[in-house]
């Protein structure tokens, strides 16, 4: 199997599982103060790039 499509299947598995426990753990956050509510939203909703980012790189290492 190769980089690319292991890349895949494991970016697609963990972005399910992430956007799963952000929704989950959102729960406790909403109803609070709005700030709080914004930072949370911020930090989750970009937090995903960093090791989206490196998985690319890892899978694109295979094909030189």
């Amino acid at each position: 199997m190769s980089r690319i499509t292991i890349a895949l299947l494991g970016g697609l598995l963990g972005f399910a599982l992430y956007v799963m426990a952000g929704v989950a753990l959102a729960d406790h956050v909403l109803g609070r103060h709005w700030l709080l509510q914004f930072a949370y939203f911020v930090v989750v909703g970009m937090a995903w790039a960093w090791p989206a980012k490196w998985l690319m790189f890892w899978a694109a290492r295979g094909r030189g």
